[in-house]
């Protein structure tokens, strides 16, 4: 970075380009401190920290740059390790001392650059490099990003599955710091710790269609806590289709299926009756079975009951762990956009379930309106992250202001059809 020469300087060469024109030779071009090759600052400068004699340095010590000479300044300090991370620094205001404000990684090779400049202006420049050792630990916390490598629809989140858990929110703020996420074209993102070894990361609004997405970790030899040190990450990379969102009126008994943005089918349905009824909200695709054999007793009806059922169900598409699908119901094709007598799952005709189930992909976005049900969780039961409002998504964040509450009923109205 370049910094104005004093004002005692510019008055000198003033003078001297004044006495330049009674004949006197003064200071030309080559002359002037700031066109000067930078001198060796190894005097002017002094490291604390890792920067020793030779020796493996210590990771857990920061790295200090500090002015020796008293007319002298420090005006940059650049610091980068072999993969091409930056240490984070700051600079103080008088120039004569510069530290590390983010933890240097173990193992790791450092070379770092120092600029300064003496009490005429002109500049000087210092470069080392070090090497730091292994962690004196070997507890290691490795990531999983999920889900797989692959096509997905613009409502699937990204995770981020930690081996050790993470409680303490600078320690979390080390750990989010260093998973970097970027897609093209470029969105507004956030990551959100579910818990304190699971992170998801989201955009403010669905991912764009046709987008690239990369998540990379550079938490490797980084320090998180005096026991628990970064270790490695697959880096993940997944592709987005056509923006497929399906919105389900409860009331209505219909489901339209818009693809980028377009309506492309309607279709009747049946959602849950009462006390069975269907969550509202966001959800998105987890999976699709050709066929699957449902059971009253997988969600806690007892057998023998009126409720009781054991049926074959074919073109099921997935939306919660917990059992709930939109699939094929022949059964119910009488009530499909009339009335609702499910146990909470949306059935159609088998034509329709078949068509739908060979046009959405696993990540798309199935949502539920005006049904007398529950929100859909925001986690635990699927990917119910949608149905939490941007500001509260991002105050799950360790490097964002504020907590996280409960998924807000505007978020829901954001996302009905109107906006899609």
């Amino acid at each position: 970075m370049s910094h104005t020469p004093r004002n005692r300087t510019v008055v000198g060469c003033t003078l001297l380009v004044i006495a330049l024109a009674a004949g006197v030779t003064a200071c030309g071009s080559d002359d002037h401190p700031l066109s000067a090759e930078p001198y060796d600052a190894a005097d002017q400068i002094a490291f604390e920290g890792p920067v020793g004699d030779g020796k493996k340095a210590d990771p857990d010590k920061p790295l200090e740059v500090t002015a020796e000479d008293d007319d002298g300044r420090i005006t940059d300090v650049t610091a980068i390790d072999g993969t091409g991370r930056y240490v984070a620094g700051e600079l103080s205001a008088d120039g004569t001392r510069w530290h590390s404000t983010s933890p240097l990684a173990a193992n790791a090779h450092y070379t770092v650059r120092v600029s300064t400049e003496d009490e005429d202006g002109a500049p000087g420049r210092k470069v080392v490099t070090f090497d730091t050792g292994k962690p004196t630990t070997q507890k290691r916390l490795d990531v999983k990003f999920g889900p797989k490598s692959g096509e997905y629809g613009v409502g699937q989140p990204i995770t981020a599955q930690l081996t050790k858990p993470v409680k303490d929110k600078a320690q979390r703020a080390v750990v989010e710091r260093a998973l970097r996420v970027s897609s093209m074209p470029a969105v507004d993102g956030a990551w959100h710790w579910v818990n304190d070894k699971e992170l998801h990361y989201r955009p403010k609004e669905y991912w764009p269609a046709h987008a690239t997405i990369q998540a990379r970790s550079n938490l490797e030899g980084i320090k998180i806590s005096d026991r628990l040190w970064g270790g490695r990450a697959k880096p993940l990379k997944l592709t987005t289709g056509d923006r497929v969102i399906a919105v389900t009126d409860a009331s209505s008994h219909q489901m339209t299926v818009y693809k980028n943005n377009e309506v492309i089918k309607e279709i009747p349905v049946t959602t849950g009756k009462p006390g069975f009824d269907t969550r509202n909200g966001v959800k998105v695709v987890l999976g699709k079975e050709r066929f699957v054999r449902m059971r009253s007793a997988s969600i806690g009806i007892a057998e023998g009951s009126s409720e009781s059922y054991d049926l074959p169900v074919y073109y099921a598409t997935r939306v919660t762990w917990s059992g709930e699908y939109v699939h094929a119901a022949p059964w119910s094709v009488g009530s499909q956009g009339y009335a609702n007598v499910s146990h909470g799952c949306t059935g159609m005709s088998t034509d329709n379930a078949a068509w739908f189930f060979d046009t959405v992909r696993e990540g798309d976005v199935v949502q539920v309106i005006n049904s007398n049900g529950n929100t859909m969780e925001t986690f635990g039961n699927g990917f119910g992250d949608w149905n939490l409002a941007w500001k509260n998504w991002r105050g799950g964040s360790a490097l964002a202001a504020g907590s996280p509450e409960g998924p807000g009923p505007e978020e829901v109205a954001r996302l009905r059809p109107q906006s899609v």
